[in-house]
C-alpha cells in the first residue's frame, strides 16, 4: 500500500510524506511506535476519561514533535510509517491546530 500522510501545523507549509507499500509498519509495531513516542515526548491525552485513542495519538505526537521535530526526516519517516500502519489508509491529514484526522 503507497501513502501520503500530510502534518498541518499552525504555521508553516504542510508537511507531506510520501511512502511505498514496503515502508509501511504493521499494525502492532505502528502502534508501539506511537506508544514509545507519545511517552517520550510526555503527551497528554485529550480527554478527561483518559483514553487515548490512535488518532488521539497520532495528533499529540506530532504536536509534542512539533514542525521542529518534523525537520528529523528519519523520524519523520517513521512517523508516516506509523501513521500509515495504524490506520491503514492511504491518505491520511492530521491536522494539529483543529484536533482533527482525516482520510
Amino acid at each position: 500500500m503507497q501513502a501520503r500522510v500530510t502534518v498541518i501545523f499552525e504555521t508553516g507549509a504542510p508537511i507531506e510524506l510520501q511512502l511505498d507499500g514496503a515502508e509501511v509498519l504493521s499494525f502492532e509495531a505502528a502502534r508501539r511506535w506511537l506508544d514509545e513516542q507519545f511517552v517520550r515526548l510526555e503527551c497528554e491525552p485529550l480527554r478527561g476519561s483518559g483514553k487515548v485513542l490512535l488518532a488521539d495519538k497520532l495528533i499529540q505526537v506530532a504536536a509534542g514533535a512539533g514542525s521542529a521535530g518534523f525537520a528529523d526526516a528519519a523520524w519523520a519517516l517513521d512517523y508516516a510509517r506509523a501513521a500509515a500502519g495504524a490506520l491503514s489508509k492511504a491518505l491520511i491529514k492530521i491536522d494539529v491546530p483543529r484536533q482533527a484526522v482525516s482520510y
